[in-house]
Formats: C-alpha cells, sequence, structure tokens
C-alpha cells in the first residue's frame, strides 16, 4: 500500500534531501504511485533505493524502473502531479 501514508509527500522530501533532482510523482486511478526522475545517476539511484522503502506506513511490494528521456519535468525540484 503507498497511497493514503505520505508516500508522494515523502518522496518529494527525500528528493529535496538528496537534492540535484528533478520531476515529478503522482498516484494512480489503479492504486500505484508514478515517479519520473531526472539527475545525477548516483543521485536517481539513492532516490530509488529510498522508494522501495518508502515511509514508515507504505507497505512496497515492487519498484519498475525505466530508462527514458523525460519530457515535461520542472525547471527544478520534484512536483505533486494530479491522479491519472
Amino acid at each position: 500500500m503507498v497511497q493514503g501514508v505520505g508516500y508522494r509527500w515523502s518522496m518529494v522530501h527525500q528528493a529535496e534531501r538528496i537534492g540535484g533532482l528533478t520531476g515529478w510523482v503522482r498516484n494512480r486511478r489503479d492504486g500505484t504511485v508514478e515517479a519520473t526522475v531526472a539527475g545525477d545517476p548516483a543521485r536517481v539511484a539513492e532516490l530509488i533505493a529510498w522508494s522501495e522503502v518508502g515511509p514508515p506506513a507504505a507497505r512496497v511490494s515492487r519498484v519498475l524502473v525505466n530508462d527514458a528521456n523525460p519530457v515535461g519535468l520542472p525547471a527544478s525540484g520534484m512536483e505533486l502531479r494530479p491522479t491519472y
């Protein structure tokens, strides 16, 4: 369970703590959370490692990672996007 436990807000906070990342995160109607993140590969990897655990109340069953050329990212930082 990753919705209703502050997962998105926690991911934004974690990305800010790591620094140097841009992207977005949103809930999906199927109960999952989706994010697109760009930045230094080591910093992205650190956020991916965090996402496999998430905040204390989360129960993460799996994390799927795809390399992509992200488009439409914010100029800086992470943003919360509406449910898709």
